[in-house]
């Protein structure tokens, strides 16, 4: 589109996360009248750290917010995944995928250092807080959104970032409900002093054993390191009660020094979250209206690329706008170029990660074909 056009454009971004965040930025560097819209009277993420890897990275490069998201982050060269006590099955550089040119590391960040930072890098007043979308209706040539205020917003162009459980995905373009994953995930973020020596850089390491799998993501800018345990369980509970003793008996048989953490825990500030994903949804547009992020393809964290795939969205939404004559065609292109990345990504991060499967969740990085160091 012309640049002309993309001025002219007002958009409407429904989800004030990661995804509507991102979007916000590329979008609003068109010259466009960009507003989001979040449900929530504040935005806060809790819970862990996550990796964005290069090819995220380099999207914040292209939009000038490097350095925004690199302060508040530790840089890693590598990911390491061993045994349940300790032995390497895996070490390899991060992958860097999508074009990444300029950047090579995958960042390491607090969910809530990077939420603060996106949300920084926008204009004043881009940011409506405490609007509960209630309805979403398409016109055709735009669309109009009415809030639980009774607050109604029309716009050229909507994009739903609204996450897995998105009323414009449910309202417009399918009725899949979540999917549970037959997995608990409980998260902690601890002082690296308190992890018994397991920080010794800023890498990080996944513990595999039983069907359990430990992330230990250093957070040394804050000298801290996120903890992460997803292990088996048939309890589909969204936010369950667990005790200190639910999981010592989840890490038993593991590095001593990981149950020595679990015993020292604060459980009152343990997230613990049933583990959710959605089936690839079949059309994420409409001629006006997209789904972006979770709402589009909320998948396992497994591969760590939840964030990322709602910021390469964002990216490839963008590109689309520039590169097509109208919003129909750009949002078009943005499905054809995305989905099958996020639907194969959906895929692989459906899948366990044991000893034996790790070559078919990381192809062609078999270990046996890797040098161990």
């Amino acid at each position: 589109m012309q640049t002309s056009d993309l001025k002219n454009l007002k958009i409407a971004i429904v989800g004030g996360g990661y995804g509507g965040a991102a979007a916000a930025k590329a979008l609003s560097l068109f010259g466009a009248d960009v507003n989001v819209y979040e449900q929530a009277n504040q935005i806060r993420e809790v819970g862990a750290g996550i990796g964005l890897r290069p090819a995220t990275m380099d999207r914040f490069r292209r939009w000038g917010i490097f350095d925004a998201i690199a302060k508040v982050s530790s840089a890693s060269d590598y990911f390491e995944i061993l045994t349940a006590t300790g032995e390497p099955i895996m070490r390899d550089e991060w992958p860097s995928v999508d074009g990444a040119t300029e950047v090579t590391k995958t960042h390491l960040i607090h969910r809530g250092d990077f939420i603060e930072a996106l949300l920084g890098v926008l204009p004043e007043g881009m940011v409506h807080l405490g609007r509960k979308l209630e309805t979403i209706e398409d016109q055709g040539d735009r669309a109009t959104l009415t809030f639980a205020s009774g607050e109604k917003v029309t716009a050229d162009l909507v994009i739903g970032a609204d996450g897995i459980r998105s009323v414009v995905r449910e309202q417009l373009f399918s009725h899949k409900v979540p999917v549970f994953s037959g997995e608990r995930a409980y998260r902690a973020v601890i002082s690296a002093d308190d992890a018994y020596g397991l920080v010794v850089d800023d890498n990080l390491r996944m513990y595999l054993g039983r069907g359990t799998k430990i992330y230990l993501l250093p957070l040394r800018h804050r000298n801290q390191v996120s903890f992460d345990i997803t292990a088996l369980c048939t309890d589909s509970t969204w936010a369950p009660k667990v005790t200190r003793d639910d999981l010592l008996a989840t890490v038993e048989g593991f590095d001593e020094r990981i149950v020595n953490i679990v015993r020292d825990l604060d459980m009152g500030t343990v997230n613990v979250r049933a583990v959710y994903d959605i089936d690839p949804v079949d059309t994420w547009h409409s001629d006006s209206v997209a789904l972006l992020g979770d709402a589009a393809h909320s998948m396992l964290h497994h591969q760590g690329q939840g964030a990322n795939s709602a910021i390469m969205d964002a990216g490839g939404l963008a590109d689309a706008l520039l590169e097509a004559e109208s919003v129909k065609e750009a949002l078009a292109l943005y499905q054809a170029t995305r989905k099958p990345v996020t639907d194969e990504l959906q895929r692989i991060s459906r899948q366990g990660w044991s000893e034996d499967e790790v070559n078919d969740v990381f192809p062609g990085q078999k270990p046996a074909a890797r040098s161990q160091v």
